[in-house]
């Protein structure tokens, strides 16, 4: 895969290893400026090794990872950081800190990042909770008090505090309800058109899949399989895929996405 300029990160020859397992070997992928990739694969393939290493969280013992056309891997530590700070994470769970608030958790990057005082860190994190679809008493909560939808988006007000330019998504509608989880996908969808993210969503979610990604890549066999649209994808020869995709919830899936282009409301919808 040759480097382009449309691409925003560019990962070449990466190998992931911990102890004698190796995850990744020779893995290869590109995310383009202002897409949402989705990234799937069968257990143990690495989807989340892939992200934390992507966002510095882990380091891969060969291969080069450029974002912005720079290698975050030989970077002095200084420049890496700032171009860390241009990445939004939502972890699996949320990872919000139990003992702050919502308000106080989405305002701590921006003291500790931005240098921002309490007050004006309060002020932009209001901002960005209502840019996360929560009513505005959820920022005097405590995680424990939130629904596992609220969590979420709690999680998610909090990446996108310091106006990252890649929000990178590890399962974020596990565990919601269907018509949860397809509220999230449309406020992913409007955030990146609104704010022109580029996207990278580890998901198993195949409604996800359907609906807002704009190419998907395939981790199977230690590297990308195969990183394009979903019906190339789908089309790909392989029996993992073809179960995944063409199985009944892939069917099921592809169905539903039809109908919510006949109807954008059928996603909010009970059954």
């Amino acid at each position: 895969m040759p480097p382009g300029p449309e691409n925003i990160i560019e990962v070449r020859g990466v190998r992931n290893q911990f102890g004698t397992q190796v995850v990744h070997d020779g893995l290869d992928l590109d995310v383009r400026r202002g897409e949402i990739l989705g990234v799937v694969g069968g257990s143990g393939t690495g989807k989340s090794v892939l992200l934390r290493t992507i966002v510095g969280l882990n380091r891969p013992v060969a291969g080069t990872v450029r974002v912005f056309g720079e290698d975050l891997l030989t970077l002095p530590e200084a420049r890496r950081a700032r171009i860390e700070r241009r990445f939004g994470v939502l972890f699996q769970q949320g990872a919000l800190f139990s003992s702050l608030t919502v308000a106080e958790n989405v305002a701590l990057p921006l003291i500790e990042h931005a240098g921002l005082k309490a007050a004006e860190a309060a002020d932009l994190a209001r901002l960005k909770i209502a840019l996360a679809g929560l009513p505005a008493n959820a920022g005097g909560k405590y995680p424990s008090d939130l629904s596992g939808g609220m969590v979420k988006r709690a999680a998610l007000a909090r990446a996108l505090a310091l106006d990252p330019d890649i929000l990178f998504l590890d399962e974020p509608t596990a565990g919601l309800d269907p018509i949860g989880a397809a509220a999230f996908d449309q406020l992913i969808l409007t955030l990146r058109d609104a704010l022109g993210l580029s996207v990278f969503i580890v998901t198993h979610d195949l409604d996800t899949l359907y609906t807002i990604t704009d190419r998907i890549a395939v981790l199977a066999q230690k590297r990308v399989l195969v990183n394009d649209r979903l019906e190339v994808v789908a089309a790909t020869d392989d029996a993992w895929i073809r179960e995944y995709f063409h199985g009944p919830r892939g069917r099921a899936a592809a169905d539903a996405a039809q109908a919510l282009q006949r109807d954008p409301q059928t996603a909010f919808k009970p059954e």
